[in-house]
């Protein structure tokens, strides 16, 4: 009863700390490869693993997040500016007559109706979450670097506490969870990362503003399945063809496609081949997105964790050979 109250009391006090906690939990499990390979030096392996895999993915995420949400912000505080702009910009692009109409109608219900809505939220929540992203976006590259650093004493006294004859089938289990969560958060995360450092160049070379948001709107893409930094670079050539026109929208296409994603077909396409989640990408996208809507940020990555553990568990339960190993254990009744 009293572990129960005390796990109860740990929770709450935690549990606005979630996003920074499950994301730190990630970036570690990101950053484990390069760590692994300057094991000898712990302290210093987890302070270079931190500072040259994890650090890029924070600033990217939390300089783009803090765009979006200033820019969005500045729409709250100038609602009449933004909405004369929208009709500014159906007006040059020529929309035909029959269309335009609907449009225009379209826009002033978003002004008369939604605006106001989400812009009578109380000012001070809303700082008050800036500051909990802030400090969570803190929380998780030191619970990388902590995991990293350390992550093997708790895995040790996790299996100490085991009973023998659990140990095998414990280490199993964490060897098909480590073979899923390879497939769904390594070999993503490190492409959505050389894609959206790319795509800052790109951008700012062809003048695009709020850089930092459409580079973090890419590596979001990247790394659900199904989804592609593609989707960010369609809309955005089609913004081009309408305010310059064809061939700067095929230029900006053709090259941003060269210089973003070329590379790491050629680069990272060898090392990222022998990461396969063996899940299916639909099961995996859904629990991305369904996360994200249940539990923000902690959900958003949470969710994929909870499902790899349980296919993890039915694996296990099947006797499923872990992919690139003989499995020596014989189902049970067989000869």
């Amino acid at each position: 009863m009293t572990a129960i109250l005390l796990s109860m009391v740990l929770a709450f006090i935690f549990l606005p700390l979630a996003d920074g906690i499950v994301l730190g939990l990630v970036l570690a499990y990101i950053a484990r490869p390069l760590y692994l390979k300057l094991h000898r030096h712990k302290r210093l392996g987890a302070l270079i693993a931190t500072l040259v895999i994890v650090m890029p993915i924070v600033l990217i995420l939390g300089s783009g997040i803090f765009e979006i949400v200033r820019f969005i912000g500045w729409i709250f505080d100038n609602q009449d500016v933004f909405i004369n702009s929208l009709f500014d910009f159906v007006k040059s692009i020529d929309v035909p007559p029959e269309y335009n109409e609907q449009i225009r109608q379209a826009i002033w219900d978003m002004s008369t109706s939604l605006l106001p809505f989400l812009g009578g939220f109380d000012f001070i929540s809303y700082a008050m979450t800036i500051v909990m992203f802030a400090l969570n976006l803190v929380i998780s590259v030191l619970v990388c670097y902590f995991l990293l650093a350390d992550g093997h004493k708790v895995y040790n006294n996790i299996m100490a506490f085991m009973p023998v004859d659990n140990r095998p089938w414990v280490t199993e289990y964490i060897q098909h969870l480590d073979l899923i969560l390879k497939g769904v958060f390594i070999g993503n995360a490190y492409a959505a990362l050389f894609v959206s450092v790319a795509s800052l160049i790109v951008f700012y070379i062809f003048g695009f503003s709020h850089i930092l948001a459409l580079a973090t709107l890419i590596f979001i893409a990247s790394v659900i399945p199904l989804f592609a930094g593609y989707m960010v670079l369609i809309a955005l050539a089609v913004l081009r063809y309408f305010q310059i026109g064809l061939e700067a929208a095929v230029i900006f296409f053709v090259v941003s496609s060269i210089v973003i994603y070329l590379p790491p077909e050629f680069i990272l396409r060898p090392y990222l081949a022998s990461m396969h989640s063996r899940v299916h990408p639909m099961l995996i996208m859904l629990s991305f997105l369904g996360g994200a809507f249940v539990g923000g940020i902690a959900g958003f990555f949470m969710a994929p964790i909870i499902l790899a553990s349980l296919i993890a568990a039915y694996r296990v339960h099947m006797r499923t050979p872990v992919y690139g190993e003989k499995k020596k254990t014989k189902l049970p009744g067989l000869k």
